[in-house]
């Protein structure tokens, strides 16, 4: 079993109220490492890692997004990031992000900040980062792709004709059925939609058990999630960050999501391209969606020790 050391909550500017997760360090803080969830789960999942990272004297902060987990927001639901314009509410997401962000370094000043991210998260991570470029030491982006040109434009214009028939607040149709219900399919003998998650068959159970995990999320939410993509697609978006910045970017050889990392390798070369030092890329072969709960070879600690290994190698102990 794992407990946070704190839970609480925290306003952001946005009106929400932020459910936030904090893991103390066993020792003086090396640095922080903020935690960005993925769609449709919560922090609280991410509690093992949490630990990990605390025994290796990092401190960790996991919050709920907007829209998942246990978070409230006056214009949010579950599955639902705000009412705002179409493709405008994840920069709520964004400023929610900074306001753990400071929290964190106020708890912790003097030490690096490493901003992390799975799946969604990873685009909420990356456009933090394109946003507030000063705000983080090292970027790590796991489990996920950036999509532009005709795959974003195509699905913009499926959620556009979605929100005219059913609302922004509806969920979305269409866009599950290329994603979600695509890649639980693509899973041969799978016994759950959510098979492509991982190999862990008790993870993959208690996700399915969870309420609060697997729901549908609106067509303004994936318009939000498409847009986050489209916006990390873009070259030029890139220009504010620097280019000695450390990014650690992973997959699973076996997550659909990914496209058995294709999505990965096609970041680390569009970083490589702009000038980017420091991008270290790690494809696990026999991993799926969720390597923090992998059972597969080298199995999640291991993906843990080797990223926490490279990480020990932009930091300094306080």
């Amino acid at each position: 079993m794992h407990d946070f050391d704190e839970v609480t909550t925290l306003s952001s500017g946005t009106g929400a109220e932020i459910h936030l997760r904090r893991m103390n360090p066993k020792g003086n803080a090396r640095a922080i490492v903020q935690v960005n969830h993925g769609l449709a789960e919560h922090g609280e999942r991410y509690a093992p890692f949490a630990t990990f990272l605390a025994d290796r004297n990092y401190a960790v902060f996991v919050h709920d997004h907007r829209g998942h987990g246990m978070t409230k927001a006056p214009d949010s639901a579950i599955g639902l990031f705000g009412k705002g314009p179409a493709g405008e509410n994840w920069k709520k997401v964004v400023a929610d992000v900074h306001a753990v962000n400071s929290h964190a370094r106020d708890c912790f000043p003097d030490v690096p900040l490493i901003t992390f991210g799975h799946s969604m998260g990873s685009m909420v991570a990356l456009n933090f980062a394109l946003s507030h470029p000063d705000r983080q030491d090292v970027l790590a982006l796991w489990n996920s792709g950036f999509a532009g040109g005709l795959q974003a434009r195509l699905a913009m214009v499926i959620l556009s004709v979605e929100r005219a028939l059913f609302g922004s607040d509806a969920a979305s149709r269409m866009l599950p059925r290329a994603t979600f219900e695509a890649w639980g399919k693509s899973v041969e003998g799978a016994k759950t939609p959510f098979d492509w998650l991982s190999h862990n068959e008790e993870s993959v159970a208690a996700y399915v058990a969870d309420p609060l995990c697997g729901f549908d999320a609106s067509v303004s939410m994936w318009q939000d999630v498409v847009a986050m993509g489209a916006r990390g697609a873009d070259n030029t978006a890139f220009t504010a960050l620097d280019r000695s910045l450390p990014i650690h970017l992973t997959a699973g050889g076996q997550d659909p999501c990914t496209k058995y990392g294709a999505e990965i390798r096609s970041l680390a070369g569009r970083l490589s391209a702009l000038g980017f030092l420091n991008v270290t890329t790690r494809i696990y072969p026999q991993m799926r969606h969720e390597l923090l709960n992998e059972t597969a070879e080298p199995g999640a600690e291991a993906v843990m020790a080797e990223f926490a290994d490279w990480v020990d190698g932009f930091t300094e102990a306080a």
